[in-house]
């Protein structure tokens, strides 16, 4: 899955912990997407077997979709905070984290996030 779809689910998953029912403008407005760009994301998402929408158009990610955005949202959180404790500000460690969390291999993120979680204890 491209870098896109991964921070569609993301925020799918991040606004559902916040308040539960989730719409595609909901997500469009958090992410600062045009609604036809969201649109054709949900699209691929929902034929991707990511993402599905009852009738009255709230979204839920399936069991794939929530796997990759629980992943995604680990990452992000724990290499946010890392950064954080290097020196890095918070906004710019939230900046980088999200840039390097799609990128960085599962082995190089189980190395940091067993030193990360010896340090950040």
């Amino acid at each position: 899955m491209q870098e896109s779809g991964q921070m569609y689910l993301e925020t799918i998953y991040i606004l559902s912990k916040r308040g539960g029912a989730v719409r595609a403008v909901d997500v469009g407005e958090f992410m600062g997407y045009s609604k036809p760009s969201v649109s054709r994301a949900m699209g691929l998402l929902k034929s991707g077997g990511y993402v599905v929408a009852d009738g009255d158009g709230f979204l839920s990610l399936t069991e794939a979709g929530l796997e990759i955005a629980e992943k995604m949202y680990e990452r992000h959180t724990l290499l946010t905070e890392f950064l954080i404790l290097l020196g890095v500000d918070a906004d710019t460690a939230d900046t980088d984290a999200c840039k390097i969390e799609h990128h960085l291999s599962d082995a190089s993120f189980e190395a940091i996030k067993r030193y990360a979680e010896g340090v950040l204890q």
